[in-house]
């Protein structure tokens, strides 16, 4: 009898150590589904950001177009506000112009664009109208491991240059996946 209780024992000992492992096998089958779910859901709601003809030939001859989701509305109304003294510019926009780029970015910035990325930003900068990129609290964050040095690099030339180490910057993908920094 007692040969037959420690049979049954580890029999039902080594049932619940499979079941044990195959759910913890499952569960991380279920995380790594999630992660890169939730990354490609990210990059996709970033991507899907409408093209402007006019925003790209107005404001990318200058510098990397920057997704209108990058800053809130206000930011963007400020930006085109003082569109005549524009980082040491005067851009020379006429009304119409200046209308439909404001239209446009303020119908595609962070509050109007569901991401996780774009959510960050408005909640990190609630109150506060962040006039740069870089000037917004959660994107400040995000780079704050990186030497000041790196900016200053050649390749890169400044904070302003993000497609130099998020190489897939233009598409939307500021990912930690895709970064390069340059040396």
């Amino acid at each position: 009898m007692e040969f037959k209780i420690k049979k049954v024992s580890a029999l039902i000992m080594t049932l619940a150590v499979g079941l044990f492992a195959g759910a913890l096998a499952s569960a991380d089958d279920d995380y790594r589904e999630v992660r890169e779910g939730s990354r490609h859901s990210r990059s996709s709601a970033a991507a899907k950001t409408p093209e402007s003809a006019l925003y790209k030939q107005e404001c990318s001859s200058c510098h990397h177009l920057y997704q209108p989701w990058l800053l809130p509305a206000r930011s963007w109304q400020a930006v085109i506000d003082e569109s005549d003294k524009h980082f040491g510019d005067n851009l020379a926009l006429d009304d119409a112009t200046r209308k439909e780029l404001l239209d446009y970015l303020k119908a595609n910035s962070s509050e109007k664009t569901s991401s996780r990325w774009a959510q960050r930003i408005t909640s990190s900068s609630e109150g506060m109208t962040p006039k740069r990129i870089m000037d917004v609290p959660w994107i400040k964050k995000e780079h704050r491991e990186v030497s000041p040095n790196v900016f200053k690099r050649p390749a890169v030339g400044s904070a302003s240059n993000c497609a130099a180490c998020h190489t897939k910057g233009a598409e939307g993908n500021y990912d930690e996946d895709f970064i390069k920094i340059p040396k």
